[in-house]
């Protein structure tokens, strides 16, 4: 059996820009790019080795970055994926940031200063657990802010993002689409295995609570951000291994997308002295 091309896990998963988007439409459970969970754990691999390979260039080049935005519910698997994903990739090449509520310090300046900061530099992969997006979903829910400051922050976060690719940086969005049946036995897990407690927050149990409105918010921040230069891609993440299968099949094509080469700096054996 083959693995999905590339371009066929992008177009499956792809929300489409200027287009409506219906988030109850994408199946959680969706199994069709990889039936067989013992391929996706193969084609996992394979892709986190080339990804490895691939980010070596790419730090040896430092002429471009590569941002991966993960967002989900709680127990939709985001340090999963980064786990899973990055496996044979050098921390040295990784920048890695867990959004987590703002500081008094980074309230005191506007939403994305905090997020700018955290953009990797040239030659690294960032990944971003949790985003700017907590910006128009968590406050959102919770009236955090006003409704009208709210829906301001569409359109600048777009305009963020497009000052990132247009500066070397590629974007690359993902929403952990778990369901609600399957995060109800994620958040039982936390509770009754030792490996897992340490992660149960009763907070989680008060976002489920609103569930209804955090897919609503979902919903309008992947149809209003999902654009040609920073897309959305909508995983199914009830299935833990074909989650990362799939997302990373998205990140190694991204990388490949780029052309990467060892850069050659001109120096020859004969013009040094070994002696």
């Amino acid at each position: 059996m083959s693995h999905p091309k590339i371009d066929d896990v992008r177009k499956a998963l792809v929300a489409k820009p200027d287009a409506p988007f219906d988030l109850s439409k994408r199946d959680s459970g969706d199994r069709s790019l990889f039936p067989n969970k013992k391929e996706a754990r193969t084609s996992l691999t394979k892709d986190a080795a080339v990804i490895n390979e691939l980010q070596d260039k790419l730090y040896a080049n430092r002429d471009r970055a590569l941002l991966v935005v993960l967002q989900g519910m709680d127990t939709a698997g985001k340090s999963g994926v980064i786990r899973n994903v990055f496996a044979d990739t050098s921390p040295l090449g990784m920048q890695v940031r867990a959004f987590k509520a703002p500081s008094k310090t980074e309230l005191a300046h506007d939403y994305l200063w905090r997020i700018h900061d955290a953009v990797p530099r040239k030659g690294r992969i960032g990944v971003f657990d949790r985003s700017h997006y907590e910006d128009v979903l968590v406050v959102k829910v919770r009236n955090f802010a006003p409704a009208d400051i709210v829906e301001q922050r569409y359109d600048q976060i777009n305009a963020f993002e497009k000052h990132l690719s247009e500066n070397g940086v590629t974007i690359l969005k993902f929403m952990l689409n778990v369901g609600y049946e399957e995060q109800g036995i994620r958040l039982r897990e936390r509770l009754t295995e030792p490996h897992k407690l340490w992660k149960f927050n009763p907070g989680d149990l008060e976002d489920r609570k609103l569930w209804p409105d955090f897919m609503s918010a979902y919903e309008t921040a992947v149809q209003r951000c999902s654009t040609p230069h920073a897309p959305w891609y909508v995983v199914p993440a009830d299935s833990r291994t074909r989650r990362n299968a799939m997302i990373a099949r998205i990140v190694r094509g991204a990388l490949e997308d780029m052309n990467l080469s060892w850069p050659d700096p001109g120096h020859k054996v004969g013009d040094f002295d070994f002696d």
